[in-house]
C-alpha cells in the first residue's frame, strides 16, 4: 500500500464525523487519531530518504485530507534534519493554508525545530506578524514557544525574547481570539522560566488585553 492508502485503511468513519463536526474545517477526515498517525509516519521516517521524506510530506500536505495533513507535518517534526533548507522553506509553504488550530499547531511544531535549528529564519517569521491572515499572524507566535521555556537562556535567546515580546506588544490589540489567546500562550509559557519579564510584558501591555488573554498570561505569577 501506499503510506496515503495505509492512512485510509485505518478510517474510522464515526470518529471521523464526530472530527469533522469539531475542527470545523471543509475537508475530509478519516477519523484516525495522532497516536497512530505518529507510528506510521515513525516508520516511514526510518525507512525513506530525506528527499523521499520531503516529496511524501509535500504529497500528502496536498491531498488536504485532515490526518494525510497531520502525517505531513509529523514526517518533519524532528530536531536532527540536514541539510534542512528544503525542510524549512515546505513547512513555510504550508502556512497559507493554515484554517484551524490543530493542523496549523502540528506544521508549526515541525517549523519550532527548524526555527531552533536556525535562529535566523525568524526574520522570515518577524513578517508575519503582520499579515492580513490570521493563523500566519499566530503562527509566529507558536513557532517561536521554545524560547518561553529555557531556563538558562544564552545572550542570543534573551535578545530572542525580547523580539518576539516585541511581536507580542503588536498583537496585544488584535481582537481576534485566537490571537489573544497566543499572545498569552507566550507570555503565560514565559511567566514559568522568566517571571520578571513576564510581568514587565503585562506591566506595559496587559491592559491591551482582552480579561481572558490577560488572566491567561498571569496564571503562574504570583499576585502583585
Amino acid at each position: 500500500m501506499t503510506p496515503l492508502q495505509e492512512l485510509q485503511a485505518l478510517a474510522d468513519p464515526a470518529k471521523a464525523a464526530a472530527m469533522a463536526a469539531y475542527h470545523k474545517a471543509a475537508r475530509v477526515y478519516l477519523g484516525v487519531p495522532v497516536p497512530q498517525i505518529e507510528e506510521l509516519t515513525d516508520r516511514w521516517r526510518a525507512e525513506l530518504t530525506l528527499e523521499d521524506r520531503l516529496a511524501l510530506a509535500a504529497d500528502l500536505w496536498r491531498t488536504d485530507i485532515h490526518e494525510a495533513r497531520v502525517a505531513a507535518a509529523k514526517l518533519l517534526t524532528q530536531a536532527r534534519i540536514r541539510p534542512d533548507l528544503a525542510a524549512w522553506e515546505l513547512i513555510t509553504s504550508w502556512v497559507p493554508d493554515f484554517d484551524g488550530w490543530a493542523l496549523a499547531d502540528h506544521a508549526s511544531i515541525a517549523g519550532q525545530k527548524r526555527l531552533v535549528a536556525e535562529p535566523s529564519r525568524l526574520d522570515v517569521v518577524e513578517s508575519w506578524v503582520a499579515s492580513p491572515h490570521m493563523w500566519t499572524r499566530r503562527s509566529a507566535l507558536v513557532m517561536t514557544l521554545p524560547w518561553t521555556k529555557q531556563n538558562f537562556p544564552k545572550e542570543q535567546d534573551l535578545a530572542i525574547r525580547a523580539r518576539v515580546l516585541g511581536w507580542c506588544a503588536a498583537l496585544a490589540e488584535d481582537r481576534d481570539w485566537f490571537i489573544q489567546k497566543a499572545v498569552a500562550w507566550w507570555v503565560r509559557d514565559l511567566s514559568r522560566h522568566d517571571a520578571a519579564a513576564a510581568q514587565a510584558f503585562l506591566a506595559a501591555h496587559g491592559d491591551r488585553l482582552k480579561p481572558f488573554a490577560r488572566k491567561e498570561a498571569a496564571r503562574h505569577l504570583m499576585p502583585q
